[in-house]
């Protein structure tokens, strides 16, 4: 098949799940024979017209420019040259901005759309915005033609909401094998020594609720956030716990080699994430070994059953860091967590269940 991929910044990875997603598919899918193209930012800094076999194209992208509302115009750029490009099947990683052009999509190949999370829930929105998000996740049910649910959660959503069917793949991850204690030193930081939270930094990751529970708890190990804090939410953050000398602020990292061993290594680890299907951070977690905190929903719950620490509030996170770990429950725990990756949340079986839904809508448009 030749298969289109849109909807992210583009590959390989340099920012989040839909681009570590898109990396990973494009790389299968390729490697078993299909002729993949995947639509990369002109911002990106990589501008090759191939990477490992996958065929680049680059399409304008103002969002530098104009912001958000660049994404819409980086997403028209790119539907139109998918009109162009003989496609026998689109794949597009979310709704946000795409679902405004479903006019404009190819109409000569099938539109398989991964329908993300509930983006109209997200509290950094404004209450025109989460309006306008909850019409363009009606658009996007509405004019696919095939849908993929990353959780059971938004599996069940889409059916209620839309009675609209859809195929459940959730995203993958890969088993951390070589963790090195070296890494830390940069950090100043000591195996099991320390707390970990990673994310961006949005309400509705909660990580304020997280951070006031450390403080709360009076636990006496470092609590280690990373994402980057130069938006208004991260900036609110490190100036309120400024004076909370445990609690450090690494900013931005995206060095595998170094997040997977802070994750390894961490005597807990925070995921704060309430909003969406199943979250690759927590994924990616789950695959180092990590013993995991999460925050108390559908989403999070439907991943990790029981082998998890949840809380719902402040109140919650500090009575967790106030209770000693036994080591068996922390081997128990991530034991089963990394098995879950080997069965269920391992790339290749993701890649192959992908491949499948794609070939069945592009059979069904013949």
């Amino acid at each position: 098949m030749k298969i289109g991929i849109l909807g992210t910044r583009g590959i390989p990875n340099r920012y989040g799940g839909f681009e570590q997603c898109a990396e990973k598919l494009a790389l299968g899918l390729s490697r078993k024979g299909h002729e993949v193209w995947v639509y990369n930012s002109h911002l990106h800094d990589y501008q090759e017209s191939c990477w490992n076999g996958v065929n680049i194209i680059h399409c304008k992208d103002p969002e530098d420019k104009l912001g958000t509302a660049g994404q819409f115009l980086y997403d028209l750029n790119c539907f139109r040259d998918a009109r162009k490009r003989g496609f026998d099947v689109l794949l597009q990683l979310g709704y946000t901005s795409s679902s405004v052009w479903w006019r404009l999509w190819p109409k000569d190949c099938p539109n398989v759309v991964n329908m993300d999370g509930l983006e109209w829930k997200r509290s950094k929105y404004s209450a025109k915005v989460q309006r306008f998000l909850k019409w363009a996740e009606k658009a996007a049910a509405r004019h696919a033609d095939l849908l993929i649910a990353d959780s059971v959660g938004i599996q069940s959503h889409l059916k209620e909401t839309f009675g609209k069917d859809s195929v459940f793949i959730p995203y993958g991850a890969d088993i951390f094998r070589n963790p090195d204690a070296a890494v830390l030193e940069q950090y100043q930081l000591s195996p099991g020594g320390y707390h970990l939270l990673i994310a961006r930094m949005e309400p509705e990751n909660n990580i304020e609720t997280i951070l006031d529970g450390y403080a709360l708890s009076g636990n006496p190990a470092p609590f280690v956030v990373v994402g980057k804090t130069e938006n208004a939410f991260g900036k609110h953050l490190v100036e309120k716990f400024f004076g909370n000398k445990a609690i450090h602020f690494l900013g931005g990292i995206y060095d595998f080699g170094v997040i997977d061993n802070l994750r390894h290594f961490a005597d807990r680890y925070f995921h704060g994430h309430s909003v969406g299907g199943t979250n690759p951070s927590l994924l990616e977690a789950m695959g180092c070994g990590a013993l995991i905190a999460a925050h108390d929903n559908i989403f999070n719950r439907s991943v990790l059953g029981e082998d998890a620490f949840y809380f719902k509030d402040a109140a919650g996170v500090s009575s967790l860091l106030q209770e000693p770990v036994f080591p068996e429950m922390r081997v128990q725990m991530t034991a089963a967590n990394l098995q879950k990756i080997s069965d269920c949340y391992n790339w290749p079986a993701i890649t192959d269940a992908y491949e499948k839904a794609l070939q069945y809508a592009a059979a069904g448009a013949k």
